[in-house]
Formats: structure tokens, sequence, C-alpha cells
């Protein structure tokens, strides 16, 4: 008989690991004989190449509970082999509520494994349109990314030289404006040189054709471009304003006229501490005069760079603006957002509000 206890629970710990220290003699001899008689079940994947679906672990299901869910949704052959293999293992008491991405090309095994940890194994990043590089690396500490928004500045400002991106920037032109926005799923693990460089691919990944000949048509490189959409970003509220608005700087800059754009003077402001932004608003006659080469009212012409991180939208508006006769343009007085604008200086200040 001993010889019988001896040769089950080796042959158990062999196949699924030590027993948890807690069990009795008892208790390690009848679930090895029941692990050793469902092991097939237990180190098979139920359903070879089946995708991943969503499982849901709620606060207080018990692992009963849990295995018959796992049974019930088809990611398991068998709840009560799955269940001695936990309690044989000391896992029953470790399960994590959360969601998880499981499928039955997974063995059971392996399903007890990953429900011992319900951090998810990606993370959604997300970077809003108009945000300058100092705003993306704000959103780092809380994205679940482990890293800084120091690590992230330093490579985004100094781009390695034989990055895809570099092929499409001037020397010495850090990444702001080739950030694109929008949300993504990130793996936990990314690290900064991958991060930058997913996000850079990205923005190459969108210039198609179209836009690329669009921009060419308006006399502007990718990097001119960029700069334009990045300004028409920040002023436009409404997306279906970009390219009247973007009309209104092409013709000024075909007529030699300053651009005249209060985000470059917020730009080169930096951040506000009384207002904790980065964008202050309004902005003072005092600030229109700040000794930047990104103020548009001193400075005719593009800024050296692009001033935030511009959306689709308004690259498409800067490669074909609107057909107008517009060289200005201010906010409407009715705060929707919208502007109102004008073909010559008196108009636009007749449009001043009340």
């Amino acid at each position: 008989m001993v010889v019988v206890v001896f040769i089950l629970t080796a042959q158990a710990r062999s196949t699924f690991g030590p027993p948890a220290p807690g069990l009795s003699r008892g208790q390690r001899l009848i679930l090895s004989a029941r692990l050793l008689a469902d092991s097939d079940q237990l180190t098979n994947p139920f359903d070879p190449g089946q995708p991943e679906k969503d499982f849901q672990v709620l606060l207080g299901d018990s692992p009963t509970i849990i295995s018959g869910h796992l049974q019930a949704q088809g990611l398991i052959p068998n709840a009560d082999a799955l269940l001695n293999y936990l309690v044989y293992a000391g896992l029953d008491t470790t399960l994590q509520a959360g969601e998880y991405k499981l499928s039955a090309g997974m063995t059971p095994i392996e399903i007890a494994q990953v429900l011992q940890d319900a951090t998810p194994k990606e993370i959604t990043f997300n970077i809003l349109p108009g945000w300058r590089l100092e705003e993306i690396a704000e959103g780092l500490p809380t994205s679940g990314l482990s890293i800084t928004p120091e690590e992230f500045l330093e490579a985004a400002r100094n781009p390695p030289a034989d990055a895809p991106i570099r092929g499409h920037l001037p020397s010495g032109a850090s990444l702001e404006g080739f950030m694109p926005p929008g949300s993504y799923q990130l793996p936990r693990e990314t690290n900064v040189d991958e991060l930058v460089a997913y996000l850079t691919n990205s923005f190459i990944a969108q210039l198609d054709q179209e836009l690329l000949e669009g921009f060419a048509g308006q006399g502007l490189d990718l990097h001119q471009a960029v700069m334009l959409a990045s300004i028409v970003q920040r002023e436009a509220v409404v997306e279906d304003e970009m390219p009247s608005i973007a009309s209104v700087f092409t013709k000024r800059l075909e007529a030699g006229m300053k651009l005249e754009s209060d985000p470059t003077v917020q730009y080169a402001l930096g951040y506000q501490e009384a207002g904790g932004t980065w964008w202050k608003s309004p902005l003072s006659l005092d600030d229109l005069q700040i000794n930047s080469p990104y103020n548009t009212y001193l400075h005719p012409g593009l800024p050296p760079g692009p001033i935030a991180n511009p959306s689709l939208g308004a690259l498409r508006a800067v490669a074909a603006p609107a057909s107008t006769p517009y060289f200005y343009f201010r906010a409407a007085c009715d705060n929707s957002g919208l502007h109102v604008f004008a073909e010559t200086f008196e108009e636009h200040l007749g449009n001043q509000c009340p």
C-alpha cells in the first residue's frame, strides 16, 4: 500500500507539480489519483485553434462557480477535474476577480495559471487631437506603461537617426506633430523606444498618395504641412470648419501676410502654473509680444515646427483647403465654437463681439 501511495503521488508531482503544503496525506493521495485519471483533460486543450473570448470572474465567485462557468462556456471539458487541480496546486485560494481573455485552445492548467493574475496584458493609451508632446507625456504615469514622462520626452525630442520617421524630418527636428491622435492598444511591457516607433509608424501609415499630393499642391513639404495642420487643429473647435480655417492660413502665406495665430503664442508661452494648462486663454496684449520664433504675430511664415499633434482631419484640410475668399476669422459670439470669417480687415473688425 505504501508503494502504491508513493507511486501515485510521485506521478502526480511529475505531471502537475508539487501539491499545496496545507494538504493532508489523505488529500494528496485522493487528489493525485483523480488528477492522474483526468490527466488528458487537464494537460490538453479542449478545442485547439479556437480564438480567445472574454471571461469574467466576479468578486466572491467560488472556485466551484468559476470552474462551472468555464465548462459552460466551452473553455474546458471537465469542471470537476479543474477544481481538483486547483485544490491540489493550492490555486483555489488565489483566483483573481477580473476580466480575462481565454481560449479553448489553452489547456485547463494554463487557464488556471492565467486566472491568478487579472492584470490586463494590454493597456489602452489615448492621445487627444491637438495635444503637444508634454501632454502626451503627462498621460504616461497612469497609463499602465512603465515609461516616465522624462524618458518619453527625451526620445521624442531626439529620435534615433535610423528611425523611419527621420526621412520625413529636417535635421534636429523633434517628433512634435508626428504622434497621431487615437486610442492605442499596447502590450503592458512596451518600452519607450517601442512606443515612439509605434506612434510614428502609425503616422507614416496614414500618409496616402492623395494626402501627399495635396501637400505638394499647396507648395508644402511634409514637415511644413504638419506645422500648418497643427495650427489648424488648435484653432478649430468644430472639425467641419478645418478646411475653411486652412484656407485662411494658406491665403495668408501666399500673400506674404503674418499668420497671427493665437495657438502659436500659446505654444511659445508654455505651461501656465496659474491655470494648470499648456494653452493659456485668453491671451493678453503683452502675451502677443513674446519674443519667440513661434510667435506668428511677430514673425512671418510658418513657425519653426509643429505646435501640436494634428488629427487626420486637420492634415486633410491642409491638403485640400476650402475655396474661400477669406483672410480673417474669429470666434463667433454665441459660444458655439464656430467662427465667423471675413474677406477684409474692416469686415473682420465688424465681427467683434459687443
